[in-house]
């Protein structure tokens, strides 16, 4: 089972997981190895951070930032490229931690 399809799992069964992610791509906001915190929700907003699936891939932590009714949400890191339009949301982030600290903290 990857990093993926447990976090899944943990969301399914408890609402909430943890998973690492790593990469560029939302810096300054998280850095490559930042230990998140995810949590199901039953709506999620512009400016969620989420774990997805956009195109038979898996996003472990991107932006939303468009909602539409009838395409789902519109996923981007951020630094302005779009991956793309999905209706699978899996959860979003809460917190994230690098080196024992917390550098994020949904609002």
């Amino acid at each position: 089972m990857n990093k993926y399809e447990r976090l899944k799992q943990d969301l399914e069964t408890t609402g909430t997981g943890k998973m690492k992610a790593f990469g560029t791509s939302m810096l300054p906001i998280l850095k490559s190895g930042t230990l998140l915190t995810f949590e199901k929700a039953e709506e999620y907003v512009t400016g969620d951070i989420v774990c997805c699936k956009v195109k038979g891939r898996y996003i472990d932590a991107h932006k939303i930032v468009k909602k539409d009714s009838h395409k789902g949400f519109l996923i981007a890191n951020n630094h302005g490229f779009e991956n793309g339009w999905t209706r699978t949301v899996y959860g979003r982030v809460v917190t994230g931690e690098y080196e024992n600290k917390v550098i994020y903290r949904r609002r």
